[in-house]
């Protein structure tokens, strides 16, 4: 069992998920690599280690109700809590796309990813999360997301396309409150990141940010003090509309 700050972030093996691990395992946090292949998970941990961070890779595939029920398992077994769940996995898959001519199929798999395996981990980390004096959990959500600015048509995010990951960061939004209120009474909060457009292999050699500044949002969010916000949608210190 450990007593130090463990933290598991998913899709943790690149871009703002293995940067996020990285400036969490900086402050003396163990930290797990979630990802689905074991290999790519391995080699990050060891890039990490080699770094002097305490690092870990486990096996874990969001859109598997028993991939995520066995990780939680081992790191219960192992750690016997979980102080920080950073939900970072997602997937873009209709960039470009008009609404009209997003597939049933790409939808159905934005959402296994972006909304369902969420809520998967939550659901199978809850109880160890729990167990810390200080839980925090961080959802990976996007700007695009925001019905309010979407529908604003003076604003570039009304000219985006893209339906099925803005309707399943939208899903993410409200699936963050749901938890956040029914965990108001516990030290657990739960809020939403926007990192920004990231240089990463989602956002493309174009975007504005480098990834470790894509990751500052999940890391401020995921060391909140006590008196931090909950049920929130962020970008470093901003807070976004819904």
């Amino acid at each position: 069992m450990s007593e130090s700050k463990v933290a598991l972030i998913t899709g943790a093996n690149k871009g703002i998920g293995f940067e996020t691990a990285r400036q969490l395992g900086q402050q003396g946090m163990t930290v797990l690599i979630g990802a689905r292949d074991a290999a790519k998970g391995e080699q990050a941990a060891k890039t990490l280690q080699a770094e002097g961070i305490c690092a870990e890779a486990v096996v874990l595939d969001v859109t598997s109700r028993a991939s995520v029920d066995a990780a939680a398992e081992t790191v219960g077994n192992k750690y016997g809590h979980l102080d920080i769940l950073v939900n970072n996995a997602g997937v873009f898959l209709d960039w470009g796309t008009s609404a009209f001519a997003v597939t049933e199929d790409v939808l159905r798999q934005t959402y296994e990813t972006n909304v369902l395996g969420p809520f998967r981990m939550i659901q199978a980390f809850l109880p160890l999360l729990k167990k810390s004096p200080a839980g925090r959990i961080v959802n990976l959500s996007s700007v695009l997301g925001s019905t309010g600015l979407a529908a604003d048509p003076s604003t570039v995010y009304s000219k985006s396309r893209g339906a099925a990951y803005a309707t399943s960061k939208a899903a993410l939004n409200m699936l963050t409150v749901a938890f956040a209120n029914e965990l108001r009474r516990t030290n657990i909060k739960v809020n939403n990141a926007h990192p920004g457009w990231v240089k990463t292999e989602m956002g493309g050699a174009g975007a504005q940010m480098e990834i470790p500044e894509g990751a500052q949002t999940s890391v401020r969010l995921a060391t909140l003090p006590a008196d931090g916000p909950t049920a929130g949608f962020f970008h470093k210190d901003d807070t976004l509309p819904w």
